[in-house]
């Protein structure tokens, strides 16, 4: 029994030191981000106050320099401070985070939206492959968002992004709407009445395009179904989602799929074989 309870002292001594190692190297590590300034732009004084305190808890050699709650008031902070980081929220008192940034285009620091759950924001954002956080604010996908914001270096896909952005948020036709897509060596710009279909491969998702072209991307089939549902997308089957508006015709037979206008034949499952034909109903 003695020796029991020697070896679960032991134990306990061995994990506390752990711990200790651990902080102290992520402590080293966030050290890193000393040069960094920040800006928050929100209107809501209590989520202004958490992400300073977990800023200052995770990060306390970024400087914070400066804050605002409203679009009149945040303009001249950022002109003054010249940060590098910028938390943004979307809706503000007298207007949109949107707004501060068509403002002050072209502009160098990175951003951060902060939301509370408007799908209209949330598809523009997504749509253009940048980094926001929901409210109510999480510490693990704060601290995460900081540190992806600080090791994106490549300016050239800074841009493709917020020229997706931009245009996102002033363009009206679905049609033209456009998506980023990132591969593993390259980022693309396109519109998404330019894709035909999308083919899901395990974890990978292989998008075939109106000019015969294909970019394979490291996301799942879900995430583009959620994103593409309100653009004339459809799920007919676990692993392709179609723009209905490539849709040639249905053929009933060998289980059922659909020729689209490049030719290529997508099956249908049988769950959604009374949607595709509701489809054909509904367009003559």
């Amino acid at each position: 029994m003695l020796c029991l309870y020697s070896q679960l002292f032991f134990l306990q001594i061995l994990i506390f030191f752990y711990k200790k190692t651990s902080n102290l190297q992520s402590k080293a590590k966030l050290k890193n981000y000393q040069f960094m300034n920040i800006v928050i732009v929100d209107d809501e004084p209590l989520a202004r106050k958490t992400i300073e305190t977990i800023i200052l808890e995770h990060f306390p050699d970024i400087n914070i320099v400066g804050q605002a709650g409203s679009v009149e008031k945040a303009v001249p902070v950022i002109k003054n401070t010249n940060p590098d980081l910028l938390f943004l929220d979307v809706d503000l008192t007298d207007g949109y985070g949107f707004d501060i940034l068509s403002i002050l285009k072209p502009f160098n620091f990175k951003v951060i939206f902060i939301t509370a759950h408007q799908e209209y924001a949330i598809k523009a954002i997504k749509f253009s492959a940048l980094d926001f956080i929901l409210k109510p604010i999480s510490e693990y996908e704060l601290v995460d968002a900081v540190k992806k914001a600080y090791t994106e270096t490549n300016k050239n896909d800074k841009n493709i992004k917020w020229d997706a952005f931009f245009n996102n948020i002033y363009t009206t036709g679905k049609e033209n709407k456009k998506i980023v897509l990132k591969t593993s060596d390259c980022i693309h710009l396109i519109k998404v009445g330019d894709i035909i279909r999308i083919e899901a491969d395990n974890n990978y998702s292989t998008f075939f395009l109106l000019n015969g072209d294909r970019i394979v991307v490291s996301k799942g089939l879900i995430e583009y179904e959620k994103l593409l549902n309100d653009y004339g997308f459809f799920r007919v089957h676990q692993s392709h989602l179609i723009n209905l508006s490539y849709i040639s015709r249905f053929d009933k037979k060998d289980g059922g799929y659909v020729v689209l206008s490049d030719k290529s034949q997508v099956p249908v499952s049988q769950r959604k074989r009374q949607k595709i034909l509701a489809f054909f109903e509904n367009i003559k």
